[in-house]
């Protein structure tokens, strides 16, 4: 049975909250985070084990994680959930990425919506209407669903305009293929989620803040109308986790490699 009281104590709500709340509550309280992968720890997608990683351990992970930790929840307060996999364009720089994204389709009642809290930098605040529709603003940033042929496309604005950050055929995939597309991403050495660090998370109040080594070591604070990158030392890495992101109990090796204090 999935513990939906410890779940939402760990996200700052109660009761029987609406899946909107839920949403909001979950990408502003879990950080995205790509450390077990990061140092040669495989990710398990086993509802247990995402449970007590993130629930009982307090920590975040990335989203294949995160979505389907928010999959149980709807679930257990009544929704029906269906996992589809989308190509990341975001920062893609024209390369075709694989079908590493998790993304779900909620629906109850005759309410069908898009809902993603799984994408660290680009996360939705709040779940979408499933399908090409409007634009919408959330806490100062925009979103869009466009339809492009046999693909759904989620934009987003930055200063250039708007922006693909993934695409996906509208059509749901069984969990065995979200597992193969977990094991490539958290074990293959050229996955950038073994090769290069990534932590992030949302604010209530629209900002946005990560840390990542992708083209240099750097944390970087986003808003609507901006961004402040700050270049750091690597020893500076676990306690920025600890207080940027609550990332608590990590540590660099001889190697300067992020492990478990309790590992080294």
């Amino acid at each position: 049975m999935f513990d939906l009281d410890a779940y939402l104590r760990r996200i700052g709500l109660a009761g029987r909250p609406g899946i909107r709340e839920v949403h909001r509550a979950h990408v502003t309280s879990i950080p995205f985070e790509n450390l077990d992968p990061h140092r040669g720890v495989a990710v398990s997608l086993d509802r247990d084990a995402i449970a007590r990683k993130i629930v009982g351990e307090g920590r975040g992970g990335y989203c294949f994680e995160q979505n389907l930790l928010l999959k149980a929840a709807l679930e257990a307060l009544g929704w029906e959930v269906e996992l589809y996999l989308a190509r990341v364009r975001y920062n893609a720089g024209g390369v075709v990425r694989p079908r590493s994204h998790l993304v779900l389709r909620a629906s109850s009642e005759g309410e069908v919506l898009h809902a993603d809290v799984g994408f660290g930098l680009a996360s939705l605040f709040d779940p979408l209407p499933w399908g090409p529709g409007e634009e919408h603003e959330q806490l100062g940033w925009r979103f869009r669903l466009v339809d492009e042929g046999e693909e759904l496309v989620l934009q987003t604005v930055e200063e250039e305009g708007w922006i693909d950050v993934y695409g996906f055929p509208p059509r749901a995939v069984p969990f065995i293929d979200v597992e193969t597309s977990n094991w490539w991403v958290s074990t293959h050495p050229n996955s950038p989620f073994v090769t290069g660090l990534m932590a992030s998370i949302q604010n209530d109040d629209g900002r946005r803040t990560s840390l990542r080594d992708w083209s240099g070591l750097a944390l970087t604070e986003q808003t609507p109308g901006g961004k402040t990158m700050t270049e750091i030392d690597r020893g500076d890495v676990p306690g920025l986790l600890a207080s940027r992101f609550g990332l608590s109990g990590f540590e660099l090796d001889s190697g300067d490699r992020i492990v478990l204090a309790e590992e080294s």
